[in-house]
């Protein structure tokens, strides 16, 4: 049994005007490998693509049965935290049958986040072709963590791409002439719109810099807003109105501390760097992040739907009085980790729980 409640804001420090919401939730498919993303196709009843981080691309039909989509990517790197990320649609994908992942790639010693498309066949069994890298994050470090990895298109059919600041390499973040800790704007052949707002620095494809680790990113066209979320350390994970050529501040302003109990910075506020919309503190760590624009469930339209996995929940967020509120969270019944999220044509929220026999549910409101 899967569990929504409204949360009860006597005891946090936010009100929340909404009345709880009837949800069912039913499993569709079980046995991923540590899941990252989801994806739904867009033709009639073609069920979703789902990827695991340890490098495979799963078909799921309507009726949740699972077929492994063959894919090769260029210098796929597992371990950790790396392998396959994040996969999305071209916006032209209706005639073009472009995907675009985000993976990590290269050797224990030398690896980062790269970006590939490839071609989606246009019946089932799927496979894919024309695989072609096209971006890879500089430089190149050593470990296996803090990779970013989740893409968004904006309305010029320019994609963003988080990238995170490889967690030894944090103090990178600031600095223009790398990619650590950025989210890259690409074309939709991974080059540098003319636009950018950094042309001479690095490759010309900087957008925003100063990020930990991003794993939630969203335009919102309603309010012509991107939104974007990033893991903290202990504490200060946010939720940022991201705007091109602006400072998010790691490491040097944070609401958290360090793993190890240590002050990361003594600021959490500096002029010049973009203060956060929301944070968690203590950490949730919010692992995706989906904008709801179906009418299933109107009382949540418009809000930002995120997963959380130390939280082990996922929460609606909803705008109230100039600031984000929570309206309400989800618990599965076994306190599973979250970690995809994304809204179904219909209406209804698709989850992926995260670990190495991690579940595709869909939550759906009662029929009349």
């Amino acid at each position: 049994m899967l569990i929504l409640s409204v949360l009860l804001f006597g005891q946090l420090t936010f009100p929340v005007h909404a009345a709880e919401v009837a949800v069912i939730s039913d499993e569709i498919a079980v046995g991923f490998d540590y899941p990252w993303a989801l994806v739904q196709l867009p033709e009639r009843k073609a069920g979703w693509l789902v990827t695991e981080r340890t490098g495979q691309l799963i078909h799921v039909a309507d009726d949740g049965t699972k077929v492994q989509v063959p894919l090769q990517l260029p210098g796929l790197y597992v371990a950790g935290q790396s392998g396959l990320f994040d996969v999305i649609l071209a916006p032209d994908f209706a005639t073009s049958r472009w995907l675009y992942l985000s993976y990590a790639c290269g050797t224990p010693n030398a690896n980062t986040t790269c970006l590939a498309r490839t071609r989606l066949s246009k019946t089932t069994p799927y496979r894919t072709q024309a695989t072609e890298k096209l971006f890879t994050a500089r430089p190149l470090r050593k470990g296996a963590a803090h990779y970013g990895g989740r893409m968004a298109w904006l309305p010029d059919q320019t994609l963003l791409l988080t990238l995170g600041d490889g967690f030894d390499y944090r103090e990178q973040a600031q600095n223009l002439e790398n990619h650590f800790g950025k989210v890259v704007r690409l074309t939709m052949t991974g080059e540098a719109p003319a636009d950018n707002p950094f042309p001479d620095k690095t490759d010309g494809r900087i957008f925003s810099y100063g990020h930990r680790n991003s794993q939630g990113i969203v335009y919102d066209p309603t309010r012509k807003v991107i939104w974007q979320h990033e893991h903290g350390p202990r504490g200060g994970d946010e939720l940022n109105r991201l705007q091109a050529g602006r400072n998010y501040g790691w490491p040097i302003v944070s609401l958290g501390i360090d793993y190890t109990g240590a002050m990361v910075t003594p600021y959490e506020a500096l002029p010049g760097v973009v203060d956060p919309e929301y944070h968690w503190t203590p950490s949730l760590a919010p692992a995706d992040m989906a904008l709801y624009q179906g009418t299933m469930f109107p009382q949540w339209q418009g809000g930002l739907l995120i997963t959380h996995l130390a939280g082990k929940r996922l929460q609606v967020l909803m705008p109230e009085h100039d600031t984000w509120q929570v309206a309400a969270e989800y618990r599965t019944s076994n306190e599973a980790r979250l970690r995809a999220v994304a809204v179904a044509d219909d209406g209804a929220i698709w989850l992926l729980t995260d670990s190495d026999n991690g579940r595709l549910l869909r939550l759906s409101a009662p029929k009349d």
